[in-house]
């Protein structure tokens, strides 16, 4: 569980389940309370269970899907052709940013490397070749979107080669 939380931020919700099920159990003592637990218990794998298919049902790989779930984390009612181009989206800005993570060395350093990683997530969401689409997203959700993609980066790239993705 730990694995899948790490590798998609959105995910906290199973384990914050995950959490309250087991002080639910500890807490309790006797049979009927227990088996709910259980019961519970049960439920929260099943959902796991689906969570972690979920990637492959949306067509993406893991890393790419983290990247989708948090420009959609605002986004209740896409239709289909947005979604879609958000996909594309996701996978085209990861790996654009894995390029330039490329020719850094320690980016995560230097105040200098961090900003143009940030300006670069920031420009890559609001082109109109490259960015999020305009029927969908104003500058604000853009401005949002690109800080939260780029703490994602943050927390997940040591460098273009090194994160919780790589074979």
């Amino acid at each position: 569980m730990w694995n899948s939380l790490q590798q998609n931020p959105s995910r906290i919700d199973y384990y914050t389940r995950y959490q309250q099920l087991i002080q639910n159990y500890n807490r309790e003592t006797d049979r009927v309370a227990i088996e709910q637990t259980f019961e519970e218990l049960l439920k929260l794998v099943k959902d796991l269970s689906e969570e972690d298919t979920r990637a492959v049902r949306e067509g993406l790989s893991e890393e790419h899907l983290a990247v989708f779930d948090l420009l959609c984390s605002s986004k209740d009612n896409l239709d289909t052709r947005i979604r879609n181009r958000v996909k594309q989206i996701a996978q085209s800005l990861i790996e654009a940013v894995k390029s330039q993570l490329q020719q850094l060395e320690n980016w995560r350093d230097k105040e200098s490397t961090r900003a143009t990683i940030k300006s670069f997530v920031y420009d890559y969401l609001y082109s109109e070749d490259t960015g999020l689409p305009v029927d969908a997203y104003d500058d604000s959700d853009v401005d949002n979107l690109s800080n939260i993609v780029f703490m994602h980066i943050y927390q997940q790239y040591k460098s273009a080669n090194k994160h919780p993705y790589a074979a």
